[in-house]
């Protein structure tokens, strides 16, 4: 059996796209952001604004393309309908070998990292960040449908933290005059010498990150034409909305310079100062949950990422990766890779530390960058295409979003070790080549139908 039913509906689609974006990045990004702002709170707020404008316009035109295709993986489906087989096919490999599991590799470990402060031990950050890597990876392969459920859930909890330390915070900030200040007086910690609004943004790309995984699903959605269109731009803009909010909030209880000494543990920080030690506890429970919400929308991605490839009859045994569990109509072996994907990353991700590297590869923006000049391409294609459309959709909308992609990307020309990560991502898609060609399966009508 090679069909996946249609089991999810607007409400998951848009809980995929606002709990797959707000997770651990809100959270842990906010100190990197005002850093490479130079500490400015002005140019802090002005980066996340201008992330949050890439992401939506972006979302926006992806919405379109999402009511004329409908298959089985969102933008791989895109890129091949637009560039043909193989151009489709690269695309799906960088994904599911490099996009996904990097990405699952850091969330495994940014939640460990909050779990690590909670418990109050050392030692057990990188036995945590696999566990919770296995352990929702499991989920996804016995119950796709609880998956889906959790997603939801998790989306809803997460808005309580950032909920409380908008409102809260904005409040306070307003009364005691803590907004106005750090607006006038920027933080004299930066290290680094900072990184100008480029680098600044692009690390708002990590924590705007993540809506494009919902399109993953959509062979799986109700009523796909309307829902995913709808949830894509619904859920982006509510999460520009909420990070903005939220960030108004940190500088209402701690000042810049606060805000960078407290690094990751900022948003604890300031629910500490309102609430007590309790309710800093308490805080640090519901981030937690967020990310791992992240992680398991990540995942759900990663865990289709070799069926898509295998339904398109490309790469290594594409009969035995294009096969569903008629149990839990799960994608049992392509799970299983992205499984290994992710250890593997997680592995890098660890080498990172460990001074392996000698400066720091950060997997966490530098897939993103590269995702975005995929982005690019579909641009041109709906400008070149997409001829019912009026001069704003056709036109205007891509031009906007290519300028941000085009921004993101010079971002991360700036950071360390791009050259190095740009050849690791060569070798693995030179790899993909050389493993193209496959039989198609004899049921691949089925498996996209």
């Amino acid at each position: 059996m090679n069909n996946l039913q249609k089991k999810y509906g607007f409400w998951t689609a848009t809980a995929m796209v606002v709990g797959i974006v707000i997770g651990s990045g809100v959270f842990f990004k906010a100190d990197n952001v005002l850093e490479a702002s130079n500490g400015s709170l002005p140019t802090a707020l002005f980066a996340w604004l201008i992330g949050g404008v890439i992401m939506v316009v972006t979302a926006y035109v992806f919405s379109k393309i999402a009511t004329r295709i409908q298959k089985i993986n969102g933008v791989v489906d895109y890129f091949e309908q637009a560039y043909g087989k193989t151009a489709g096919y690269l695309v799906a490999w960088f994904m599911t070998f490099i996009y996904y599991p990097t990405l699952v590799a850091v969330l495994a470990w940014v939640s460990a990292n909050y779990t690590q402060g909670l418990m109050g031990v050392e030692g057990a950050l990188w036995p945590l960040a696999w566990g919770y890597m296995t352990a929702f990876f499991l989920l996804n392969y016995f119950s796709p449908v609880l998956a889906g459920r959790w997603q939801v859930t998790s989306t809803v909890v997460k808005l309580i933290p950032l909920g409380l330390v908008a409102v809260v915070g904005t409040i306070v900030g307003l009364t005691n005059g803590m907004t106005v200040e750090n607006f006038t007086v920027a933080a004299r910690t930066v290290s680094h010498g900072g990184g100008g609004l480029a680098l600044a943004t692009l690390s708002t790309a990590f924590a705007y990150e993540g809506w494009i995984i919902a399109t993953v699903i959509n062979a799986e959605l109700k009523d796909a034409k309307r829902t995913l269109p709808r949830a894509l731009v619904v859920g982006t803009i509510s999460v520009v909305c909420i990070y903005m909010l939220y960030y108004l909030g940190i500088s209402g209880v701690l000042t810049n310079d606060q805000v960078l000494a407290q690094g990751d543990a900022a948003p604890v920080r300031v629910i500490s100062i309102i609430f007590g030690r309790l309710g800093g506890t308490l805080l640090t429970v519901f981030v937690i949950i967020s990310c791992l919400g992240t992680l398991n929308g990540l995942i759900m991605g990663s865990a289709r990422g070799m069926f898509s490839i295998a339904s398109r009859g490309l790469g290594p045994k594409p009969d035995l990766f294009c096969r569903v569990n008629p149990v839990n109509n799960c994608t049992t072996h392509s799970a299983m890779i992205g499984y290994a994907l992710s250890c593997f990353w997680l592995v890098v991700w660890y080498g990172n530390f460990a001074g392996w590297w000698g400066s720091f590869m950060d997997i966490s923006e530098l897939p993103i960058a590269f995702l975005y000049v995929i982005y690019i391409s579909l641009y041109i294609w709906v400008m070149k295409t997409f001829t019912d459309l009026g001069p704003f959709n056709r036109y205007a909308c891509p031009c906007l979003a290519g300028a941000g992609s085009l921004y993101i990307i010079w971002g991360a020309i700036q950071k360390d070790m791009f050259l190095h990560f740009l050849a690791l991502s060569l070798v693995i898609l030179v790899a993909g080549v050389w493993l193209m060609r496959g039989k198609r399966p004899e049921n691949r009508r089925r498996a996209q139908a």
